[in-house]
C-alpha cells in the first residue's frame, strides 16, 4: 500500500520571528503524519545539539533542512493535510486534451 505524502504546517515563535514552519513526508494519517514531525524534529534538534548532521532523507520522505535554535514550535496547533506540490508541471485540469 501507498502511503500519502503529508504536509504538516505549525505556527513557530521566537524572539525575533515569527511564521510558519513546514514538513513533509509519507504517512498512514494526519495524526500519524504530526506525530513523525514531531519525532524528525526531536531527531534533527539532539543531532545539533551533539554536533551531528541534520537527518536528511529517511526512507518515507520525512527529513530536515535546515534548523533554528531558538524557534518555538507550537505543535499543539499543528495541522496536517494531504500536500500538493505547488509547482507540479503536470496539474490536474478540468478539460479533455
Amino acid at each position: 500500500m501507498q502511503l500519502a505524502y503529508f504536509e504538516v504546517d505549525f505556527p513557530i515563535h521566537s524572539t525575533e520571528q515569527h511564521g510558519l514552519h513546514v514538513f513533509t513526508g509519507r504517512a498512514d494519517s494526519p495524526s500519524a503524519a504530526v506525530r513523525i514531525a514531531h519525532e524528525v524534529y526531536d531527531a534533527a534538534r539532539a543531532d545539533q545539539e551533539t554536533g551531528l548532521e541534520l537527518p536528511h532523507g529517511r526512507p518515507d520522505g520525512w527529513g530536515v533542512c535546515g534548523y533554528r535554535p531558538g524557534w518555538e514550535l507550537d505543535w499543539p496547533a499543528a495541522t496536517a493535510g494531504r500536500w500538493t506540490n505547488p509547482n507540479r508541471c503536470t496539474k490536474p485540469s478540468t478539460y479533455d486534451l
